[in-house]
């Protein structure tokens, strides 16, 4: 008996001490209950702040082609700041958001030059030179291309700003690898070599270290980081290579060591595509490029239309760029920047499918330069790069109606003096709408006109009494 009561004693004591421990707390709670509540206030206040800070961008009514295989007709593509918020349709627009409506129009991914000069003006670092207001970034932006290769940088053509233009620098990393140059061959066969045996004497220390902390991590001497970087897959090298001889050796090479290649030209791809697809390769084409065959040899050579159709059949990612990378006003029409998505029109022609037409001019040149988590595509999350055209991107007669680079307007059609006269755009389609809260001032809305002035009496039919 006693010993239930000293049991019942002990519990009531714990429960006892439980409940001063429960008032201590809760007065702490109270005394802190102002300091929670202002904190609470300030959060709810900056975020109302932020949120008045944001800058809200709707194209609506649009057929978005967003490169990824879908199309949404008549849907609305709407950007916070300078990212894709969402695609779709019956999508909420915040009061504030400026609203274009291009209906009849197509919305594409702003497309993606893998090379390219002239287009920044001045020379050197683009942080340090870049001309936000040359003449050949607004005719680029008119072609659609909204982001760029300049020396081993890639950059955005953000018309008259300079914040943000380059958004990575030493993008690839070219090798010298052709029967013209034995001792290039040969240096860079080295390198890989040595490359790669270190990185299986670090694999093998990485092991062995587990069960023996005195081992020491392998030296890196004599290895070029370069090709270190290519091995462990940070770096895609860069050929330069049109013949098959050079082509097999630099899939076969690509095999041995296990990288994938970029190869610039490639104009016999199209013998050798099957070697290409195994080494996991991507090509840089120009669809239009002639070059007959060689009388000296009898197999097959020379450039074909259809390089870009049997590449791609093969597993090659396969990129477009004209006989130029540059503004051209002279030479021979539609071999420059200025015609880019012609030049994939050509690839059509010789078979390639039209998605992966349009895939050659943003997403797969932005793999290549490794900025696909960020443009080539039409995605919320990614940039808002993005341009409108007026028909299908591949037709001849088709026109940029307007170029939007990290959501602002960088290039409108109608208000450049280039071809603003070809085929205007009705008055109705030329300002965008902005959107505000019901009680306040439109700051879009014009101006009240002035009275008119009274006016001259009319003139009687018939010329006025003459």
């Amino acid at each position: 008996m006693s010993t239930q009561i000293r049991f019942q004693r002990g519990r009531f004591g714990a429960l006892a001490r439980s409940a001063q421990a429960l008032a201590a707390v809760a007065l702490v709670l109270t005394a802190q209950a102002p300091a929670f509540a202002q904190d609470a206030e300030d959060d709810a206040a900056a975020a109302v702040t932020d949120e008045k800070d944001v800058k809200w961008f709707a194209l609506t009514g649009g057929d978005v082609y967003t490169g990824t295989g879908a199309v949404l007709h008549g849907a609305t593509v709407l950007c916070k700041d300078k990212k894709i918020s969402a695609i779709g349709y019956d999508l909420d627009i915040p009061d504030g958001a400026e609203v274009m409506d291009v209906s009849g129009n197509r919305v594409y991914p702003g497309l993606i030059a893998s090379a390219s000069f002239g287009l920044f003006g001045g020379g050197g670092e683009l942080a340090d030179s870049v001309d936000p207001y040359n003449r050949n970034m607004i005719l680029a932006l008119a072609a659609g291309v909204t982001t760029a290769v300049n020396g081993s940088q890639v950059a955005k053509l953000k018309r008259g700003e300079i914040e943000g233009v380059v958004i990575k620098d030493g993008a690839f990393e070219s090798f010298n690898y052709s029967k013209s140059s034995p001792s290039s061959k040969a240096q860079l066969r080295e390198k890989l070599e040595t490359a790669a045996a270190y990185l299986r004497d670090y694999r093998q220390w990485e092991n062995d270290v587990r069960s023996n902390k005195d081992l020491k991590e392998p030296a890196k001497k004599g290895v070029d980081q370069k090709v270190l970087d290519v091995l462990q897959g940070r770096l895609l090298p860069t050929f330069n290579a049109d013949e098959r001889t050079d082509l097999l050796e630099i899939a076969r090479l690509a095999q041995r060591f296990g990288f994938r290649p970029i190869i610039r030209g490639c104009r016999e791809g199209w013998v050798v595509a099957d070697e290409l697809g195994r080494a996991g390769a991507m090509a840089v084409i120009t669809p239009r490029e002639r070059r007959t065959r060689s009388e000296d040899l009898v197999r097959e050579g020379g450039s074909s239309i259809e390089n870009a159709a049997i590449l791609y059949k093969h597993g090659v990612q396969v990129s477009v760029i004209p006989q130029s990378p540059g503004i051209s006003l002279g030479g021979i029409v539609g071999r420059d920047l200025l015609h880019y998505s012609t030049e994939a029109a050509y690839a059509i022609r010789g078979g390639l499918p039209d998605d992966a037409a349009l895939a050659a001019l943003t997403i797969v040149p932005a793999r290549m330069l490794g900025v696909d988590w960020r443009v080539g595509t039409l995605e919320p999350g990614k940039d808002a790069d993005m341009i409108v055209t007026d028909g299908d991107l591949m037709h001849y007669q088709t026109w940029v109606q307007w170029a939007i680079v990290d959501g602002k307007v960088a290039y409108d059609k109608q208000e450049e003096m280039y071809f603003a006269h070809i085929r205007p755009r009705p008055e109705a389609a030329l300002a965008p709408e902005v959107r505000v809260d019901p009680g306040e001032e439109n700051p879009a809305e014009p101006p009240a006109p002035a009275e008119e002035a009274e006016k001259p009496a009319e003139q009687p039919e018939g010329g006025g009494g003459q």
